[in-house]
């Protein structure tokens, strides 16, 4: 079993921050993947003197186990659905359930937006270096989804940078990004959480506060 590496997601932003301080003269625009990645997304906007915003992406369930996601869909204008067209085939699922699917996720991309953003608007993304921040990925399907979604916006760059990966999923993600940063990628990766003392679910009321105390 690996020893935790990280205390909390505020350790893992601040320890994150120092390979990403070679950024700081781009002026880069960290946008965070919530809810877990806000903290970590703070810790690294401070040290960078960046501005910090939000990225809301959201699982599209599976008919038959909603735990299991068949895609995502991230909150761009307009939103971009990412699809695992292989799981979709095997399991069966129709056209017409995925763009239900689809329509009520999109939903509630725009009401955690709203939530979150307490009514500012979205931080410009075209031309300026962007940094995708989350607490970790595992199979990557949801910072795919952002991923492709933010080059619609036609960032100058494209970063993702988390704490720890896996490390299948960090090689998959390099061709998504114009640079990946993730200190750790051990062989022996079964979750996130594992790495981290403490991995307790961040509540919608501390992202708001930490959009606040950004901004």
């Amino acid at each position: 079993m690996n020893a935790p590496t990280y205390t909390d997601r505020f350790d893992a932003g601040r320890r994150l921050a120092e390979s990403l301080d070679r950024f700081r003269r781009d002026d880069p625009l960290i946008l965070a993947l919530p809810r877990g990645g806000v903290q970590v997304g703070f810790e690294v906007a401070r040290a960078l003197d960046a501005p910090l915003d939000v990225l809301i992406v959201r699982k599209l369930r599976s008919p038959v186990q909603p735990e299991l996601a068949i895609g995502a869909v991230a909150g761009s204008d307009p939103p971009v659905a990412v699809l695992d067209r292989a799981m979709i085939d095997r399991l069966g699922i129709t056209d017409e359930y995925l763009r239900a699917e689809r329509r009520e996720q999109e939903q509630q991309v725009r009401r955690q937006q709203d939530l979150y953003r307490a009514g500012r608007g979205a931080l410009a993304i075209t031309d300026r270096t962007v940094i995708v921040v989350d607490d970790g990925v595992a199979t990557g399907s949801t910072v795919r989804a952002a991923l492709q979604a933010l080059r619609h916006a036609e960032p100058r760059r494209l970063i993702l940078a988390v704490p720890v990966g896996s490390p299948d999923t960090i090689r998959s993600l390099s061709r998504e990004a114009d640079e990946v940063i993730c200190p750790l990628a051990p062989v022996h990766f079964h979750a996130v959480g594992e790495f981290y003392e403490r991995f307790d679910q961040t509540s919608d009321q501390e992202v708001v506060d930490l959009l606040a105390r950004d901004r």
